[in-house]
């Protein structure tokens, strides 16, 4: 089986070539577009601009699944200031990518959607609580949009053709080769580097930390591919990917700092905004179907995460 990831320089597609390549009965691709290549045993490489239908063509000479984890990504600053660098390439490159899958009848597609479309809830959501009547957040309108049109591109695509598709609403993904940078990190990957670069003894935290998220170590997704890929049993899947429960930024720093081993303290800089919100992912379709559940709590995961961090120079992040 020939499995094409794109994507394979970014922090979810590295950790998924790393696993797959040298999978017996596996040969592994990986898809790399500004960032250069890195040398794995058994990974071949490809350079593709997937926004351009000639290089998508090329990259799929062969090909039995994609997994598509190339995307225009960065962080929260981002989100706010340039929400439209979110969706334009991401629409044309995974047009591109499905409408070839579908014409090559290729296996399975697998794409990573995410949980950005789900409102706040005290309680974990299933697939069926998203409600495409009720608004978006503002801050999340292009993102969010772009993703669930994605989601249909697939369903659709798996209607026509052969081919399954795949869309995993996953949680907030960490572990090895996030984005550890304060510019372009998410929460957990900021928090890390807050912690273990801290000069002053402190660590500050915006508003309160009542923020909750759900928080899905990076093995478990790729244990969560690969049961899509052995498992599924139907030409559409959508699924939740996530641990199950919410965890508030508070704590989560908390956390951090205890598993770093430094004694630091934890200011709340109150003059920023407080979000109430709590977002957890019901993740019992996913169970049912492929017989996946995560397995990496959030002690073991901090614990992992802070050990590779420790082991590559801040100035590689």
């Amino acid at each position: 089986m020939k499995v094409l990831v794109c994507g394979a320089t970014g922090f979810i597609g590295r950790n998924l070539v790393e696993r797959f390549a040298g999978y017996p009965g596996w040969e592994v691709v990986g898809v790399y577009h500004k960032r250069p290549p890195f040398d794995h045993p058994g990974l071949g490489w490809v350079a593709a601009d997937l926004t351009d239908s000639r290089d998508v063509a090329r990259c799929l000479e062969g090909v039995d699944v994609i997994i598509q984890a190339a995307a225009t990504t960065s962080g929260s600053r981002d989100i706010v200031t340039r929400p439209y660098i979110h969706v334009t390439d991401n629409a044309v490159m995974n047009s591109l990518l499905f409408r070839a899958a579908f014409e090559r009848q290729l296996k399975q597609v697998i794409f990573f959607s995410c949980s950005i479309m789900y409102p706040s809830s005290a309680e974990p959501l299933t697939e069926e609580s998203f409600d495409a009547n009720a608004p978006l957040h503002p801050r999340y309108f292009g993102a969010a949009n772009t993703k669930l049109y994605i989601e249909k591109m697939c369903e659709f695509f798996s209607q026509i053709g052969q081919t399954r598709f795949t869309a995993i609403r996953h949680s907030n993904i960490y572990g090895p080769h996030d984005k550890f940078d304060l510019e372009r990190s998410h929460v957990f990957g900021a928090t890390i580097t807050k912690v273990l670069t801290a000069r002053e003894g402190c660590v500050t935290v915006w508003g309160t930390g009542e923020e909750a998220r759900d928080l899905l170590y990076v093995d478990d997704l790729a244990d969560f591919v690969e049961a899509a890929i052995e498992r599924q049993p139907s030409p559409f899947g959508l699924y939740n990917c996530g641990i199950g429960q919410a965890v508030s930024i508070k704590d989560l720093v908390h956390a951090i700092v205890q598993a770093s081993g430094r004694a630091l303290r934890i200011e709340h800089d109150l003059s920023q905004p407080t979000i109430k919100t709590s977002l957890s992912l019901d993740c019992s379709k996913a169970e049912r179907e492929l017989g996946w559940k995560a397995k990496t709590s959030l002690a073991e995961g901090i614990a992992r995460t802070i050990q590779w961090w420790r082991a590559h120079p801040p100035v590689e992040q």
